[in-house]
């Protein structure tokens, strides 16, 4: 369907150089002299990318329809990453290439979201917050309590992250998949 910079919404996925991007923001502009304008940030949904645009007013543009549909992460066979859709209980395997960052937050059976465009799948979004127990990390010492010291520790999906110091081997922490920072120890 196609539509014009009147109808721009934030969140809206619109087809622009062949790519597919979002609406991040826009803004209507009227100069006292010459035509209007639209000036837009638009983020690439593939590589989240976000880029400064400005289109004359009436522009037209395809919209791309986005639907997510949430799925159960099921397990790693080496070459693809196996989901399920709770509902129907089929099974998709997914290439790494695809599946790309997120497969550091997947624990098995834990959901994660899938963005399709179409028949198209775009990305996988893990859940926000996610918890993983701590596989190795070095020793605290007694004593150091020196506020915001870290140290390196591996987690189970194998992702290595900066950790407090009082974290030990065994622990669970919760994660924001957002920025990988450490929330709190479960």
């Amino acid at each position: 369907m196609a539509i014009s910079t009147a109808d721009f919404r934030n969140g809206m996925c619109i087809e622009y150089n062949g790519k597919l991007c979002t609406i991040v923001e826009f803004q209507h502009v009227k100069p006292g002299k010459g035509g209007a304008f639209v000036r837009t940030k638009l983020k690439d949904i593939k590589t989240g990318r976000v880029v400064d645009y400005t289109f004359n007013s009436g522009t037209k543009f395809d919209t791309v329809r986005l639907e997510t549909k949430k799925m159960q992460y099921l397990y790693n066979d080496g070459a693809n990453y196996n989901f399920m859709d709770n509902t129907t209980y089929e099974q998709l395997e997914i290439p790494a290439e695809t599946v790309g960052d997120a497969a550091k937050w997947l624990k098995e059976n834990d959901e994660a979201s899938l963005l399709y465009a179409g028949e198209e799948l775009i990305s996988i979004e893990p859940q926000m917050f996610v918890e993983l127990e701590v596989t190795h990390t070095e020793p605290g010492f007694k004593g150091d309590t020196a506020t915001n010291t870290t140290k390196p520790a591996t987690l189970e999906t194998g992702i290595e992250l900066q950790v407090p110091t009082f974290i030990e081997i065994g622990d669970v922490l919760q994660i924001d998949t957002r920025d990988g920072r450490v929330i709190k120890r479960v």
